[in-house]
């Protein structure tokens, strides 16, 4: 990115998944970095599937907004195991992606093996496609992980610091989240 201004658009992505109805709500908010919400959307995706990328290929291209700068991700292995290709997203959307996570982790090769074995190698491949996480420290003494593609370190860590006003969580994804969780409870009670 050669700058960040006040009026650049983050769409943040967090989901809240319910096991019995095998769904699970990714929501999609649309902030600025001047504090503003500028929009919002929502899609299902399958828990244990493999449809996260090309669904939030779709919920992107549902808004219709051709002035989002870049797409910041709560995760990227959502709905119990469906994994996102960040690469995928990146060529596809032409935009920038951040994935955070917000704990230190072992792993999931041995949960791909045993709860997928038909496909495991597929979701490994594109778990390790989309590259090491890093650790960051925020502002504010919290430290995230996260992985970056299309978009440097430097710029990444402004952007996630400039969006961060307590705890670990990103207003873009803390909003996200927010919506998922209400949204889940409404569309499956």
């Amino acid at each position: 990115m050669t700058s960040i201004k006040k009026g650049l658009r983050i769409l943040g992505i967090a989901e809240s998944f319910n096991r019995t109805a095998g769904r699970s709500i990714l929501a999609g908010i649309i902030y600025r970095l001047d504090k503003i919400v500028d929009g919002f959307t929502y899609i299902e995706t399958t828990l244990g599937g493999m449809d996260a990328t090309e669904k939030i290929i779709e919920l992107y291209r549902d808004l219709h907004r051709e002035d989002i700068n870049i797409i910041m991700i709560s995760g990227v292995v959502i709905s119990l195991y469906n994994v996102i290709d960040l690469h995928k997203l990146h060529y596809k959307l032409r935009l920038p992606v951040i994935s955070i996570t917000y704990e230190e982790s072992q792993g999931l090769t041995e949960n791909f093996i045993r709860k997928f074995p038909r496909d495991w190698h597929y979701r490994l491949l594109i778990y390790y496609k989309n590259g090491e996480r890093k650790k960051i420290k925020l502002p504010n003494g919290h430290e995230i992980y996260v992985r970056l593609i299309g978009i440097n370190q430097v710029d990444a860590y402004q952007i996630i610091s400039k969006t961060t006003y307590e705890g670990k969580y990103p207003e873009p994804i803390r909003l996200a989240r927010l919506f998922a969780k209400k949204l889940r409870e409404k569309l499956y009670q």
